[in-house]
């Protein structure tokens, strides 16, 4: 009866096992390293540029931190697979992906909605009001920084995740 006994408990433990592995691999698929590490790093552009909104503009609003994730995670992605290009095509590149979701969250947020959330109409070279030559000089330079977090943020949660 002993024997039955263990071939019942090792039956047993081998199902609970079965079942707490495939738990585990549904987690996985739904929470995926790459899923984690993308949420990350847009909570990090979405705080980043709340931050800088607040000291530059002394306020912001909600569609700005979003932005601001959206940005950094496509500019994250960029500059991690091409870590060797010259660091003034990565800064062209980051201005012009920053202009370009600007312009598109502009024409949504304060076109279509009229939010008014910013205006540069009274900028020289300025398109729609939504963005302008000026600023988009500033992403260049902006970009310098977000070129080192990328790497560095991708460096932590390779060890993290």
């Amino acid at each position: 009866m002993s024997f039955h006994f263990f071939v019942f408990i090792s039956s047993f433990s081998k199902q609970i096992l079965e079942i707490a592995n495939e738990r585990e691999r549904k987690e996985e698929l739904f929470m995926s390293r790459n899923t984690k590490e993308k949420m990350v790093v847009f909570s990090v552009g979405a705080a980043a540029y709340t931050l800088i909104e607040l000291l530059w503009r002394q306020h912001t609003h909600w569609s700005m931190t979003l932005t601001g994730g959206t940005c950094f995670t496509i500019l994250y992605q960029i500059y991690n697979r091409w870590k060797a290009m010259p660091l003034t095509k990565k800064c062209l590149i980051g201005s012009g992906v920053i202009t370009a979701v600007e312009f598109v969250v502009g024409v949504v947020v304060n076109i279509w909605q009229k939010w008014n959330v910013w205006d540069y109409s009274g900028m020289q070279f300025n398109l729609l009001g939504q963005i302008c030559l000026l600023y988009s000089s500033l992403w260049f330079f902006l970009s310098i920084p977000i070129v080192y977090i990328s790497k560095k943020l991708k460096i932590r949660l390779q060890r993290v995740l």
